[in-house]
């Protein structure tokens, strides 16, 4: 039987889920980039967004879901061509589940375009996305969440550490070092032309969120409202950690600063919302937002890598951190919901860490080859005029600021 109030709770995940793309993703990303790459920017998570929709409609969801192999899913869900209008999923309806899924689809791919804003040909960034659905999302939300081998092995991935944030964080480190960086970096690069709107991006995102992590209890209850209430606070105690941080480092707290710490903090519970506590959060939050720091000066400053963004140090190191710190907090001696019968915390590490290096590697691997095609078949950069002059005008024909 279907239940009404569970249905009515994904359904209004999936519009928030949704809402973290389309604007808030694009608005947080748009407002880092120099004024003629905006909509460049803006563009990238639209079109991504529609095709990512389509490409769920057509096979990812059945190669994610449909029943099949340890590694991949079955053929029998494409299309949807065998869901009856009253198909459940659970006890809601598999079009409702159907729908919050593909918003995940949606912005993994999303948070990759951080890695390579202001360079990139738009159809390379099209290509690459389709591909990656299916080369590396599709498989690895099957290991984890359709029933593949992670899953049988344990793991535990509430909303998406492996499945979205160590995905793309490792996808987006490959496309950065294959593509080459920005002009200018690291010594020349341009400052963010518009904090505000990467702020207002990031509000949207952190209100977004509690669809993302509290909507993957799949359910109206006391999973979901713990979920949202770590979330919260995870997020709230990484955005001080930042700020701190710049402030005793530079002598000033800055705005893109703390909205950063933000999203640190956001993507490191992110696995762990569903089984941990509130006292948890509060650690996880200062441990991500502590390494998250690290990382972004580690990839650029010491291995000069332009992940123009911070994809792979705040979402990849954010995704992973996450996944490990849950074998520890899910501990119902330290508040969380309960380590699974007759596993230890040590086991259960064991597991996650598992899952890390295996994601991680295939993430990496495919993405190599994936980047490879794409650069055979329409190339990977724009010319050195184009990006000087921005891809708004030479590439969509637009401005965003026609003054």
């Amino acid at each position: 039987m279907i239940d009404g109030a569970n249905t009515a709770w994904i359904l209004t995940s999936t519009a928030l889920v949704l809402f973290m793309t389309l604007p808030g993703l694009a608005l947080f990303y748009g407002g880092l980039v120099r004024s003629q790459n905006v909509l460049s920017v803006l563009m990238h998570c639209f079109a991504i967004a529609c095709l990512a929709s389509v490409m769920w409609l057509v096979g990812v969801y059945s190669l994610s879901f449909a029943e099949g192999s340890a590694w991949i899913g079955g053929t029998s869900k494409f299309l949807l061509a065998d869901m009856a209008r009253d198909a459940k999923s659970g006890d809601i309806p598999e079009s409702v589940f159907f729908m919050f899924q593909m918003t995940f689809a949606i912005i993994t791919p999303a948070l990759i375009v951080g890695a390579y804003v202001e360079r990139i040909k738009f159809a390379a960034v099209l290509l690459i996305s389709a591909i990656w659905l299916v080369v590396v999302y599709a498989p690895v939300t099957h290991w984890v969440w359709g029933g593949g081998w992670l899953a049988e092995k344990g793991i535990m991935d509430f909303a998406g550490g492996l499945v979205v944030h160590l995905t793309a964080g490792a996808s987006a480190l490959v496309i950065a070092m294959m593509l080459g960086g920005r002009r200018g970096f690291p010594g020349d690069v341009r400052p963010p032309h518009a904090p505000w709107m990467t702020m207002a991006g990031a509000c949207m995102l952190w209100v977004g969120w509690f669809g993302f992590n509290a909507g993957s209890a799949l359910a109206a209850n006391a999973d979901a409202g713990m979920a949202m209430l770590v979330t919260h606070i995870s997020a709230a105690t990484a955005s001080l950690v930042w700020m701190v941080i710049e402030w005793i480092k530079f002598g000033k707290p800055s705005l893109v600063g703390i909205v950063t710490g933000t999203i640190a903090g956001l993507a490191t519970i992110t696995p762990a919302s569903g089984f941990v506590g509130p006292g948890a959060a509060l650690v996880i939050g200062l441990a991500g937002g502590v390494l998250c720091y690290v990382a972004v000066s580690l990839v650029k400053q010491r291995f000069k890598i332009d992940d123009s963004l911070d994809v792979f140090a705040v979402h990849g190191v954010g995704g992973a951190l996450g996944i490990l710190l849950t074998a520890i907090f899910v501990d119902a001696a330290l508040g969380g919901a309960g380590l699974p019968e007759g596993q230890s915390i040590g086991g259960q590490f064991g597991v996650q860490f598992l899952g890390v290096v295996a994601v991680l590697a295939w993430s990496l691997l495919a993405t190599f080859c994936i980047v490879k095609v794409t650069k055979a078949l329409v190339g990977l950069r724009v010319s050195e005029d184009v990006e000087l002059e921005g891809l708004d005008v030479t590439v969509h024909g637009e401005s965003g600021y026609n003054l």
